[in-house]
Formats: structure tokens, sequence, C-alpha cells
């Protein structure tokens, strides 16, 4: 059976807090532990897409409305669906994603915040930050 839970696929989130938000698969662990006896990833997702932007808004509101909300969680396999997309994200963050802890996690979540963030304003993988209409 091939792998395909790597690191950079997108996923849609399916079960929880965060259904139907779209989502990067960061860290994915295929062997159970004594504490989550289950497979599992972290994935970073979007908690609050960037709004529509026009050409007639000043720049604090352009500013203000492309925001990306971020949130970062570890999942089971089953609350996920992975799709058939891979945006290359990981690279940045490979390795410096933690969430042991609240300050680990805290630091993690602005990484992620950043990268996000940038990736947006550069126009890449603008599929990624549109809404799931469904």
């Amino acid at each position: 059976m091939t792998k395909f839970l790597k690191p950079g696929k997108v996923v849609i989130v399916t079960a929880g807090r965060y259904a139907g938000h779209k989502a990067v698969i960061v860290q994915n662990s295929d062997t159970a532990t004594k504490e989550r006896p289950y497979g599992r990833a972290v994935i970073a997702g979007i908690k609050k897409y960037p709004k529509k932007v026009v050409r007639g808004m000043s720049k604090q509101t352009i500013t203000r409305r492309s925001q990306v909300g971020v949130f970062m969680r570890v999942v089971n396999h089953k609350h996920f669906l992975p799709t058939r997309y891979n945006v290359d994200m990981s690279k940045e963050l490979r390795g410096k994603i933690n969430v042991s802890d609240a300050s680990r996690r805290s630091r993690s979540k602005k990484l992620v915040k950043r990268v996000f963030q940038a990736r947006y304003n550069a126009g890449s993988s603008a599929w990624f930050f549109q809404r799931l209409r469904f």
C-alpha cells in the first residue's frame, strides 16, 4: 500500500470545529502510541478566509480584509479527506512545528500564519485560500 498522506497534501477537515475548512498536512504519523492509539497528522489550516477586495477600497481596508486566520490540530486520519492537490508549504515548516505544549504551539501557530500570509500576498495557491463552497 502506498503512503499518500505526505507533508504538503491539501486536506479538507470533515469533523469537529473546523469541518469544511482546508488544511495542509505538516507532519504525519501512522504508528499508534499509548496516549494516541490511532494514525494521526498535524495539520495547519485556514480558520478565517480572506474576504473579497476591490480596487476602490483604501489600503487599510485591503490589508484588514486580506488577513488569513490559521489553526493547528493533531487530527485522526478518519477526520479529514485528502484531496489530489499538494502545496509545498512544508519546506518552510518542516521540523519547526511543535504542538507538545502551549508556548511551542503558540510559536508554531505564529510561524504558520506568517507563511500562509506570505503565500496569500504572493498570489500563489489561489485555490487554497478560497472558501470551499458546498
